[in-house]
């Protein structure tokens, strides 16, 4: 990657114009500018006119990382029988490898920057719901507005051949353009959609296979396996992607809000759980496993929390997942930190068992190693690993596609974040399907666990504007 500061910007573009001739193919062109503050969502919106079905918006629990792409320059896929976290990297890292990037500053989540997630299992991907999605889907945006600490950056990215002559003029006619739109965006409208109906789907036989498993790990090696499943929404028009995502931003500040466009379908959520970030050579992730109800007071509420932490059940669970990870993380770094015990982590309508690890990678590990290392963890899929994610795929009624999957960001630098795609929907016009799932152990019970995603649902049903049916 060639970096320069502005002042060679012209100089710049016409070397990645000969790089491009010398190649036969095109080079990446990249430019950073510093900008004043600029609502991010209003951005998103600004490119739905002339980029609907090219936009992704991401923004982590602490508001640290604010991404909103619009448009698309390029579309990465890897060959079938190919490992396709490998393959990705590769093509991520050919395409930087050339690049052109003007900017002043190394600032993560700026600058190119390839956005997308893998579906949960590549050996299940022939469902009609998700082939707007496939196995994977990542793409470099056109336009990236970056709100890192609270400074706003914006990324123009373009793939130069040797007769690219007009890109810079064009570029910033349009970029103009659209940050002139998002500025006169005041508030998002009120939203008349109705629900016509909700269709929970097969609720009992998900309770039968979920009985079948409760059996399979009294009697086999199997210690875990999470099954999911599916409500159906279908409203009056169109869902708009901006209104659900302005209700996730206001109704659950704590956790990962994302939306990944493809063509007519857009998947989006907000996940309490982090798969894994790296900042240079620092890495975290989060093992975020057993559950329970958020109470009506802050008495009952308390309550609740208290049982959670000693609820045997729910402890092994959890230890399930901190030992898988912290094994993972051993692969990948030279040190590895654990808390001795598990913290709450409260959203609106869940608490969970929660226990962070931190790590210092090793060299030459990059954010889609971690991936490839951390997913599925067993909060997702279950233990023994591989004959978890086979059950699955013969047991479960849906296929699950990116739900449960790892979705988010790398830069050109190296750094990125993936979240887990929990309490999350894919829409599709005027219907949403609507995942969630929980761990079965030894000692569950089927209807508790079909409460238990009952509970899961909600903030996507209040963010959509749907209500979630008594259970029985």
């Amino acid at each position: 990657m060639i970096t320069a500061n502005k002042l060679n910007i012209m100089e710049n573009f016409h070397n990645a114009r000969v790089a491009a001739k010398e190649k036969n193919s095109s080079v990446l062109f990249s430019e950073v500018t510093k900008i004043g503050m600029l609502d991010p969502l209003s951005f998103y919106q600004s490119g739905k006119e002339n980029y609907n079905g090219d936009r992704f918006f991401w923004q982590d629990p602490k508001k640290a990382t604010i991404l909103a792409g619009v448009g698309k320059i390029d579309v990465f896929q890897s060959s079938l029988n190919q490992n396709r976290y490998k393959e990705i990297e590769k093509q991520w890292e050919n395409l930087i490898e050339h690049a052109f990037v003007i900017k002043d500053q190394d600032i993560p989540g700026t600058g190119p920057l390839l956005f997308g997630g893998f579906s949960f299992d590549s050996a299940k991907s022939n469902s009609m719901l998700w082939d707007q999605f496939g196995d994977h889907l990542f793409y470099i945006p056109k336009y990236l507005l970056s709100i890192i600490n609270g400074q706003a950056y914006l990324t123009v990215n373009a793939l130069i051949d040797s007769d690219d002559l007009s890109m810079l003029t064009e570029a910033g006619k349009e970029i103009d353009a659209l940050i002139a739109k998002a500025q006169h965006f005041k508030n998002l409208p009120a939203d008349q959609n109705v629900l016509m109906e909700q269709l929970e789907v097969f609720p009992e036989q998900w309770k039968e296979i979920v009985q079948t498993a409760i059996n399979e790990i009294r009697t086999t090696d199997l210690d875990k396996l999470v099954l999911a499943r599916e409500t159906r929404l279908k409203f009056q028009s169109a869902i708009s992607s901006e209104i659900v995502l302005n209700r996730l931003m206001l109704e659950q500040p704590a956790s990962f809000i994302f939306c990944l466009e493809s063509g007519s379908d857009f998947f989006i959520g907000a996940s309490p759980e982090q798969l894994v970030q790296k900042n240079g050579t620092s890495l975290s992730s989060a093992c975020l496993a057993g559950s329970i109800a958020r109470g009506k007071t802050t008495e009952e509420d308390n309550v609740l929390g208290e049982t959670l932490l000693h609820d045997q059940k729910n402890l092994i669970e959890h230890q399930y997942v901190v030992s898988m990870i912290k094994h993972a993380m051993e692969t990948i770094c030279g040190i590895v930190m654990v808390p001795d015990a598990p913290q709450l982590m409260k959203t609106r309508h869940i608490q969970h068992l929660y226990t962070p690890v931190a790590g210092e990678s090793r060299s030459g590990v990059s954010i889609f190693d971690c991936v490839e290392k951390l997913h599925p963890t067993p909060a997702m899929g279950g233990l023994p690993k591989e004959k978890a994610v086979e059950r699955i795929r013969e047991l479960e009624l849906l296929e699950r596609g990116f739900y449960a999957s790892p979705i988010g960001w790398a830069d050109g630098q190296g750094n990125g974040e993936f979240a887990v795609a929990i309490r999350s929907a894919l829409v599709q016009g005027n219907e949403a399907s609507l995942f969630a799932g929980c761990g079965i152990v030894e000692d569950s019970e089927p209807q508790s666990e079909y409460i238990e995603t009952a509970i899961k649902f909600k903030p996507m049903l209040s963010a959509l504007g749907g209500n979630l049916h008594a259970t029985s």
